[in-house]
């Protein structure tokens, strides 16, 4: 904790000169950039798993007539397939998976009012007036919004767009690939549930400290652009 605390500071002595008080803040989105940029090779093989899957579909459609209402032969002929053509209905989890670490650290790092026995100076930090180890509900008991809720709103704004793209994109993919993920133990399940997590990230935004929402917001907008372009 220790040594991510002094990476997250020195960004922020970067970022000093053109950032000023945020600069902690663009910090934590610097470093968001560079986590998304580390697992971009597992967000390409992800979307290539996702065309592959698509492409299996008319074959998946000719193992339904040839098994009939046989589920558990179905569900067995499907998953030799996807290993004979060595593409995982898992793949898509990946990169999501890997930044829970990135996460979890940020969250911490700004939920310890100490770090290695001394004082978190991450915690003086702020972005427009809205400390960086707040959370929503500290605007909220505070009584008014000001400028630290203005903050939150537009983070709200930001994760509500992006996480309306996020759905109906996942709605698409589940619609192109779902009827074959169905019969993949497990799969058929998060391919139902999958597009309406993108809401999820509103109350992880509200809950979490701030430095971790940044951290959410960012990686959602993230992932939003490069889905369109992958």
């Amino acid at each position: 904790m220790s040594a991510f605390a002094g990476l997250v500071e020195r960004l922020a002595d970067l970022l000093q000169p053109l950032f000023h008080a945020s600069a902690a803040a663009a910090a934590i989105v610097l470093f968001t950039a560079l986590v998304r940029l580390l697992v971009h090779p597992l967000s390409r093989a992800a979307a290539r798993g996702q065309r592959a899957r698509a492409v299996l579909q008319p074959r998946i459609a000719e193992l339904r007539k040839r098994h009939g209402k046989d589920q558990e032969a179905l569900q067995k002929a499907v998953l030799e397939l996807h290993a004979e053509e060595k593409v995982s209905p898992l793949s898509g989890c990946l990169p999501g998976l890997l930044q829970l670490p990135a996460f979890f650290l940020l969250y911490h790092l700004f939920s310890n009012p100490t770090i290695g026995g001394h004082d978190n100076g991450l915690l003086s930090h702020d972005l427009l007036g809205a400390p960086l180890g707040g959370r929503w509900g500290d605007v909220l008991s505070g009584g008014g919004f000001g400028s630290a809720g203005l903050v939150y709103l537009a983070l709200f704004a930001v994760v509500a767009v992006v996480a309306t793209v996020n759905f109906r994109r996942a709605r698409r993919t589940a619609v192109a690939v779902g009827e074959g993920d169905q019969q993949v133990p497990g799969v058929g399940a998060v391919t139902k549930v999958m597009p309406y997590l993108s809401y999820f990230t509103l109350l992880t935004v509200a809950v979490v400290p701030l430095a971790a929402a940044l951290y959410v917001v960012t990686s959602t907008a993230w992932s939003a652009v490069e889905r369109a372009v992958l």
